[in-house]
């Protein structure tokens, strides 16, 4: 769940991304998981939902590094845009193991950016992401990662 007031616009950097509506200081928690609202999902389950579901979570959920569960954000967090150099960072809190916290001070306006491959490792054989993406033809337009590939 969101933890400061956002707003989603048109990004420089790709298609929609998330914006602070608020000012953010260095160290303040931007994001958490929350269970009952945001998704732990297993690959049982994505490969259980109809195709269309399938790809939708293809296109955002992540398989986390250190949890092997993968996360689907139920607010607007899914709009933040990959940075190589991203004011966010992934740490943890005493009520979430995954959390998004600021990296510095973050200005009203701002685009919230976070580096996938901080939390998310990628091509990942076992990721059965990949595998819908294999399945149904899809190029991850998303993740700019890819074009280096």
């Amino acid at each position: 769940m969101l933890c400061v007031r956002t707003k989603t616009g048109m990004s420089p950097i790709h298609g929609i991304g998330l914006f602070a509506d608020e000012p953010i200081a260095k160290g303040t928690v931007i994001w958490k998981f929350l269970p009952g609202f945001d998704l732990a999902l297993t690959p049982e389950q994505i490969l259980s939902f109809p195709k269309l579901v399938q790809i939708y979570l293809y296109k955002y959920t992540y398989k986390d590094i250190k949890t092997k569960e993968y996360y689907f954000c139920s607010d607007d967090a899914k709009y933040f845009n990959h940075s190589e150099s991203p004011n966010t960072y992934n740490g943890e809190t005493k009520e979430s193991e995954e959390a998004t916290i600021a990296a510095r001070d973050i200005a009203i306006g701002e685009e919230l950016t976070a580096d996938y491959g901080s939390f998310e490792l990628h091509p990942d054989p076992d990721n059965v992401l990949d595998g819908i993406a294999e399945r149904y033809h899809l190029v991850d337009e998303l993740d700019p990662r890819l074009k280096q590939l």
